[in-house]
């Protein structure tokens, strides 16, 4: 038997699901890359929904990130994000939900960045989403590795 899904994250209905898509990184550290992004949001009727997210090469499809986490909305038109990475990063996201016309806006910066001994030096985080329909477009920014906050990522998923 199916939860039903906890009304503190309704605004957040719309992402439940599977999404796939392509994009692109860069960073002045590293060369310019693409990638293939699968995404999946769930629930269990608890007050938030999990988040999990793998890429893969675009041209040899091996592994590339991946991330786990939960996303919560403590209050209306705020979102909390907390993500774990197998590369040594736990971020923990804050920021606001907004509706632009049709479209759902999730706009959220780093209040907290964790990192093991070996972890590359990250010290701020930020990601923008927009949802409009059956797309899901997202950038990422960073600060890391002796580089200001910069564009790092970006892509298009679809619904899958």
């Amino acid at each position: 038997m199916a939860s039903e899904l906890h009304p503190d994250v309704a605004v957040l209905a719309p992402l439940l699901g599977a999404w796939q898509g392509p994009g692109s990184g860069e960073y002045p550290t590293i060369e310019s890359f693409g990638y293939l992004e699968s995404v999946t949001f769930g629930h269990v009727g608890k007050p938030f929904l999990s988040y999990q997210q793998k890429t893969r090469d675009s041209v040899t499809g091996l592994p590339m990130h991946a991330e786990m986490g939960y996303w919560r909305v403590p209050s209306p038109g705020r979102l909390e994000i907390v993500l774990a990475q197998p590369t040594g990063l736990a971020e923990i996201y804050e920021g606001a939900i907004t509706p632009v016309n049709d479209a759902l806006v999730m706009d959220v910066k780093s209040t907290s960045i964790g990192a093991t001994s070996t972890a590359k030096d990250v010290s701020i985080t930020e990601r923008t989403f927009e949802l409009d329909g059956d797309e899901l477009r997202y950038t990422f920014r960073m600060a890391a590795v002796g580089q200001p906050l910069q564009h790092h990522l970006s892509a298009t998923l679809h619904r899958a």
